[in-house]
């Protein structure tokens, strides 16, 4: 596999179906042409993706949108014309034409527009929206660097566009729009409150469990292959762990020092949850190649942003220890 910043050989791996890495905000996509299915079957081999997982179009500017689109609600363009480019991803009727496999026969479509420059530039000179889950092997830590790409799938693809560490380093909000309302799928950095702002006389609320309309569902997800267990305690757990090989990741300053018992990883030492969205899912990577036994985490606060990252935290956990 190639690392490269050439948005032309990206361009000529994908004219000819080929797949490749791709940098985004958010976390880098295994991404293919939208229209190719051959491309989109290589996607799914690849990554190991179930077929009823659909897949994510990715667009440099609305008439993409409107060319893979129908139905379009007025609530789309205005929320778009606030967060694109930028992690929201919204479900929308899929025209006929898009080849099923992308939609896994839901007659939906995902849509987001990437906030990075490189993704952008790409998108923009080539004639088709791209189709981009995450590029890890289903159910593993998603990648937010092109190492990380390197280390899942070289040998598989020809090419990642290294775009360096992806600034939100978490996945996108993924809503649809229901009536009159804005459900929410998948919480990221992008909040209800944050859609209340643009919609302020509209319904919108959490529909988290689907387990069938909206990809990163699975209730095993974004998984370390060391177990991950959630505690109340990081000091009980580490005593419950004695004479394990132990990773914490921990957020601002505890007052306790781990560093003799345990490797040690913080989010953020402000205990800024942006910071540590945009650390998490490269400081599991860090704790999970260092051949540990278990790798111990907190939640989060429970408010807009916390609620997505303990998601992430409950799909890779092994378990919730509530006496550790």
């Amino acid at each position: 596999m190639i690392l490269s910043t050439s948005v032309q050989l990206a361009k000529t791996y994908l004219e000819k179906g080929g797949v490749i890495g791709l940098p985004t905000e958010t976390v880098y996509g295994l991404a293919g042409n939208i229209w190719d299915q051959e491309a989109i079957n290589k996607i799914f081999t690849i990554k190991e993706r179930p077929k009823n997982h659909p897949l994510i179009a990715h667009v440099a500017h609305w008439e993409q949108v409107e060319s893979i689109a129908s139905d379009i609600p007025v609530k789309a363009q205005l929320l778009a014309e606030r967060f694109w480019p930028g992690p929201l991803t919204m479900i929308l009727s899929a025209k006929p034409t898009i080849p099923s496999e992308a939609t896994a026969g839901l007659g939906t479509i995902a849509v987001r527009m990437p906030e990075h420059p490189l993704a952008l530039k790409l998108l923009s000179t080539i004639p088709f929206p791209l189709v981009a889950p995450s590029a890890n092997p289903f159910g593993k830590i998603s990648p937010t660097s092109a190492m990380h790409v390197f280390s899942y799938f070289k040998g598989k693809i020809p090419l990642t566009l290294d775009g360096g560490n992806c600034k939100v380093g978490l996945e996108s909000t993924i809503i649809g729009f229901k009536d009159d309302a804005v459900v929410i799928y998948r919480q990221g950095i992008i909040s209800k409150d944050d859609i209340l702002e643009v919609l302020p006389n509209t319904a919108v609320y959490y529909d988290i469990d689907n387990q069938s309309n909206y990809p990163g569902s699975h209730r095993s997800h974004y998984a370390p292959r060391t177990p991950l267990i959630i505690t109340e305690s990081f000091e009980e757990a580490v005593n419950k762990f004695v004479g394990k090989k132990i990773g914490l990741l921990t957020m601002g300053t505890s007052g306790v020092d781990f560093s003799s018992s345990a490797e040690v990883r913080n989010l953020s030492t402000t205990e800024d949850l942006r910071e540590a969205a945009s650390n998490l899912y490269a400081q599991l990577h860090e704790l999970d190649n260092l051949n540990l036994d278990v790798i111990i985490v907190k939640l989060f606060p429970a408010t807009n942003l916390g609620i997505a990252l303990n998601d992430k935290l409950f799909r890779a956990s092994s378990q919730f220890d509530q006496n550790a």
